[in-house]
């Protein structure tokens, strides 16, 4: 290991002194997580300004044998962008890296470099008539590199589909320092391996996304959103359908939230009032969007309201009459997140089953839970109507939320991803695995997966030293077909 001195030397030698923070001060936003949960170590924050840049820190590195840790926005829940407490390796930051550098409004892309935040890239979607719809609660902080290598997935998923459905092209700089420069704006490119999804989702660990083309689509004319009680999660699941139905591809968006989410974004605004008299076990908030016009979408919203209430699968409805109340359904719904983290004390489940499982999954693991601690509040809420929904049980208000989670966290966590593997589903639907769901893997992964996995990091980072420790579980020591 190179000493800090020689180290801060050479990366400042490429991307200038101001370009790498040393201080304790300095470095502290880097190496503790969004939640404050994992804290590491790092000699040195190199912040280079191009993929030039980052090629040659990532050799030097590579040359060194020095391990990197690649950074976005560090929103990241999992633990997967910070470095360990080593104290042995460099972080990567790619905020100064942050120009949208081309939008085409006939191919409809956009061209970024991996530091544009999510907001300053919807803008500038937006800015030409257009719109790049992923949605996620993070999007002031969050950057466009990071939205890739997690495969972020949002609100709109249901639509619109996932980062991995909304990428065209990557550059990426390998673990060794050479750029893998595939900047193209096609749909249709049948001419081998689709080796940009390789990096997305892979958490960093395969090398450093610069850059990206993105899609595009065109800004709907009208939205339509309601704020909806339904009966149960059966319920919520059959009004989906209904909705599909009536409305073809206008469902943008289906999040179901329960009365505990709901109790707990109302407590932490200061008991503000809810948006529909009395109290209801289950809601949904839906949105339709549409590039037809407003009364048709509307019209469309009070047919789906109406089947719901004659098949009695909804109970009451309130529908924004402006954008004002759209704009006040959806932050009833994005405050639950940061709600939980004031109250303390949330076991995070981030789950998918297949939708026709989902109403039952939810139902066996709520009772479950509630049968180990029958005080734990029941936080479910997520994105539906694609079969994503965060189970997140949170202490009971009398318990200290240090106790509880050092007797129920992994206790809980097991029980639910039990369940999820025996629907067929996944522990992680998209915040990732990072460091805090690792170890999970071997429990939920084949062999053969695991192997794979392990097959292509060895391929392209034989080394072990990009973001070492995240995403794969112990190199595991049998070979495929043997």
């Amino acid at each position: 290991m190179e000493t800090q001195t020689a180290l801060v030397q050479a990366l400042s030698a490429i991307v200038g002194s101001n370009g790498c923070l040393i201080t304790d001060a300095d470095t502290a936003p880097f190496v503790t997580d969004y939640r404050g949960i994992y804290r590491g170590k790092s000699p040195v924050v190199v912040m280079p300004a191009t993929t030039g840049q980052v090629s040659q820190v990532v050799a030097w590195c590579h040359g060194h044998g020095i391990p990197m840790v690649p950074q976005g926005g560090n929103t990241s829940l999992m633990g997967g962008a910070v470095p360990d407490d080593s104290g042995t390796t460099v972080v990567i930051s790619l905020r100064r890296m942050n120009r949208v550098l081309a939008v085409d409004t006939v191919n409809d892309t956009m061209t970024v470099e991996a530091g544009v935040t999510l907001s300053a890239a919807r803008a500038a979607a937006e800015g030409r008539k257009r719109l790049f719809p992923l949605r996620i609660g993070s999007e002031g902080s969050c950057q466009i590199g990071g939205n890739l290598s997690t495969n972020a997935g949002g609100t709109a998923v249901l639509r619109y589909g996932s980062m991995r459905d909304l990428v065209l092209g990557l550059e990426v700089v390998l673990p060794d320092g050479r750029v893998l420069s595939s900047l193209k704006g096609l749909r249709k490119d049948n001419t081998g391996y689709d080796l940009k999804q390789l990096f997305v989702g892979a958490e960093g660990t395969l090398g450093i996304i610069t850059g990206a083309v993105l899609k595009l689509v065109p800004q709907p004319r009208s939205t339509a959103t309601a704020f909806v009680a339904v009966a149960s999660p059966d319920a919520a699941v059959r009004l989906l359908g209904e909705a599909r139905t009536l409305s073809g591809q206008a469902v943008t968006a289906f999040e179901l939230i329960s009365a505990p989410a709901l109790d707990l974004v109302l407590a932490h605004h200061g008991n503000a009032p809810s948006l529909l008299p009395g109290r209801h076990d289950w809601m949904v908030l839906i949105e339709l969007a549409s590039a037809g016009e407003a009364e048709h979408l509307d019209a469309a919203m009070m047919e789906i309201l109406e089947c719901g209430l004659g098949n009695g699968w909804v109970a009451d409805a309130a529908v924004a009459a402006s954008l004002a109340d759209a704009q006040r359904f959806w932050r009833i719904r994005e405050e639950i997140s940061d709600a939980q983290g004031y109250a303390g004390g949330s076991i995070k489940c981030d789950i998918s089953v297949p939708l026709s499982r989902i109403a039952q999954f939810i139902n066996k693991a709520s009772a479950a839970v509630l049968a180990l601690e029958p005080a734990m509040r029941m936080v479910i809420y997520g994105h539906m109507g694609d079969g994503n929904v965060h189970f997140n049980p949170l202490r009971p208000a009398c318990r200290d939320a240090g106790a509880f989670l050092a007797r129920w966290h992994m206790a809980v966590s097991n029980l639910v991803d039990d369940l999820v593997h025996a629907e067929n589903g996944s522990i992680s639907a998209e915040h990732g695995i990072g460091a805090a769901k690792r170890d999970s893997l071997d429990r939920y992964k084949s062999q053969e997966e695991l192997e794979l996995m392990w097959q292509v990091k060895r391929a392209l980072d034989p080394k072990n030293l990009m973001n070492p420790g995240k995403l794969l579980p112990s190199e595991p020591t049998f070979v495929v077909g043997v």
